[in-house]
Formats: structure tokens, C-alpha cells, sequence
């Protein structure tokens, strides 16, 4: 490859990663319970382009995977989308079919769970469930080439001896191992986006580093977008280009991790900061944020986060705050709040 040649190519990869890939605006979602319909993801807008992560965070609760779910139309039969719209590469995914939609899924958004065994069959080798997707998504009809194709892709994650481990079932695999092979799977569909809820929860911290730096490495040589679900701040300052973090169903505030790490604006984040441990603080306990999360459907008209905020006033238990760019800034650093940090 000459010199032009290389120059082309990073062109057309800068153009690729430019783009952006989900463009999710006002998504609103709810569920039934006994008392009645009840709003469990409300108003949620971000973009992601092509190549970059967004990490999603809040308490257990806050409307993570519901969010996920409601972008994916895979939201349990007591939910349902309410309102706004998804674009995925340009095209609105409420206009789909369901045989569209199952195409879509898998093909072009795959989605990694906390727990892999909710996703793996335990009663067909591995090496055969990773063959369905070249079956399905790939037109191979070859059974012989499908488990070529699969032993080649759990090679590609890491996993020793796949020709032999192929014959495998789920439940001779550790831990690590089954998340090794739910990301296998989805390598095998080669999707633009990746929802990944939760991956590393459940892992050893040195598992847990093997794991991301695999979906890093299949980010970088696809360009592909990852959506990571997570309660660690840790994980998303090392992993995330963007965070948006999440409050009672709603984004309190959304922008580059670098800028909101080093100056929050909304008191739940600095909340959740100062919560998280550090090696280097000399301190006898963690610090903690006072009180629990309203309930859903229990947070009244103002902001949800003002029985807990040291910095409530009226106007925050009256009316909601819009989320809204931070003072002097460029637009990429939003918050959703009355009187937030860099106004204080």
C-alpha cells in the first residue's frame, strides 16, 4: 500500500467515524403496575457516531436498560414506547416491521448482557450458536463452514483452544469465558451499534480489563458505536467518550467524560464522583448521597433529585429543570438543573 493509498484511507475512516450512527430524541417509554401506567424512561435525547461510546450511568433503577430496551423495541409485554423517535443510520425505527426489526437486531445492533447465560442456549454447542448467525444474518448454508466461521471468531476474542472448546456447551465455560463468547456472537453479525448492558458486573476486576479491552479492539478495527450501561465511573473514565448520567428516568447530565469528570455541574453527579473510591484520597469512609431515588411515578413536577440536593430551592421542587447547555460553553455539556455547580 503506497503512501496515497494509506492517506485515502484514513480520509474515508475519518468520514466513517464522523458520522453519527443512533440519533435518539424525547424517547419515552412506561409500564403497567397495579396503581396504573407509570413513566419509566422519559425525554431521553443523545447522539453517537460511528466509533465512539457513550456510557449510560445511574443507581439501580434510574432507566438504563429500559432506555436500551425502548431503542431496541425489546421492552417486556407490560412496556411500551410512548413517544419520541430513534434514528438509526438515518432511518426512524418505530416505521419497522417486527421482521424488519429482527433483522435489524442482531445484523446491524447487537446487544451484550450482564448475564450471558440469559443469551445462550445451554443445550446447543457454542460452535453451533455462534454458526446461526452466518445461517441467518450471513446467508451461509454450509454447516461446515458456519463452524469454521465460528471457531475463526472464537479465536478472534481470545478463547483458547476453540477448535476443541467449539464443541462446548455454555455451562463448561467461566464466567468471563461466556461473555467472551456472547461478544463472539456478536462480532459474527459485524453490527454498527453495540448495546453493552452491564458486560463486566458480575467479573473479577482482572477479567473485567480483558473484556473491555476486547470490545475496544473490535471498536477500533469496525468503527463500531457502543452504548456501555454501567453504575462505574471507574470503568467509563478509561472506556467512554461521552456519559450521560441518569436520574429517576431522566439524563440530569450528558456530555464528554473529560469536561464533566473534571467540572460536574449537576450535583447528583458530583454526588456520585465523590462516592467513588480512590486510592490516593486519605480519607475513613466513602462519602455517600442522603436518601433513595423516588419511586416511579412517585417524583411529583419538580426535579426528581430535590429531596436529596443540598442545593434545592422552591423553584426545584415546582418545575422541572430543561436539560440545557452549561454557561460559556461550546453545547456539548448539558445539565438539568436550576442552580448547578459551575454557577455556584
Amino acid at each position: 500500500m503506497g503512501a496515497a493509498d494509506i492517506h485515502n484511507h484514513e480520509v474515508l475512516r475519518k468520514e466513517v467515524l464522523s458520522k453519527e450512527v443512533l440519533r435518539v430524541s424525547g424517547l419515552t417509554s412506561d409500564i403497567a403496575t397495579p396503581g396504573g401506567r407509570v413513566k419509566v424512561v422519559d425525554g431521553i435525547s443523545f447522539g453517537l457516531r460511528a466509533g465512539a461510546t457513550l456510557g449510560l450511568v445511574g443507581e439501580s433503577g434510574s432507566g438504563k436498560s429500559m432506555t436500551c430496551l425502548s431503542i431496541l423495541n425489546l421492552l417486556p409485554a407490560f412496556g411500551r414506547v410512548t413517544g419520541g423517535s430513534v434514528l438509526f443510520k438515518g432511518e426512524d425505527l418505530a416505521t419497522k416491521s417486527a421482521d424488519e426489526m429482527r433483522k435489524i437486531r442482531g445484523g446491524q445492533i447487537g446487544m451484550i448482557l450482564q448475564d450471558p447465560m440469559t443469551s445462550l442456549n445451554p443445550l446447543y454447542r457454542i460452535g453451533d450458536q455462534i454458526g446461526e448467525v452466518f445461517k441467518y444474518h450471513h446467508g451461509e448454508r454450509s454447516s461446515r463452514s458456519r463452524w469454521q466461521r465460528a471457531i475463526d471468531v472464537m479465536k478472534r476474542v481470545h478463547i483458547p483452544a476453540p477448535a476443541q472448546r467449539a464443541a462446548a456447551y455454555p455451562h463448561q465455560f467461566s464466567g468471563g469465558m461466556r461473555q467472551r463468547i456472547s461478544i463472539a456472537i456478536n462480532v459474527a453479525c459485524q453490527p454498527d451499534l453495540l448495546i453493552a448492558d452491564e458486560p463486566t458486573t458480575a467479573l473479577d476486576v482482572t477479567i473485567r480489563q480483558q473484556i473491555l479491552r476486547l470490545l475496544k479492539e473490535i471498536q477500533r478495527e469496525r468503527g463500531t458505536a457502543i452504548i456501555l450501561v454501567t453504575h462505574d465511573l471507574h470503568t467509563v473514565s478509561k472506556f467512554c467518550d461521552e456519559v450521560a448520567i441518569m436520574y429517576a428516568g431522566r439524563i440530569v447530565e450528558q456530555g464528554p467524560v473529560a469536561r464533566i469528570f473534571a467540572r460536574p455541574a449537576h450535583p447528583y453527579t458530583r454526588g456520585l464522583l465523590d462516592a467513588t473510591p480512590k486510592i490516593s484520597a486519605n480519607m475513613a469512609r466513602l462519602q455517600e448521597i442522603p436518601g433513595q431515588p423516588p419511586a416511579a411515578g412517585q417524583h411529583g413536577g419538580g426535579c426528581r433529585f430535590a429531596s436529596r440536593c443540598t442545593r434545592a430551592a422552591a423553584l426545584c421542587k415546582e418545575s422541572y429543570p430543561p436539560l440545557a447547555a452549561t454557561d460559556g460553553g461550546d453545547g456539548q455539556h448539558q445539565v438539568a438543573c436550576w442552580y448547578p455547580l459551575e454557577a455556584a
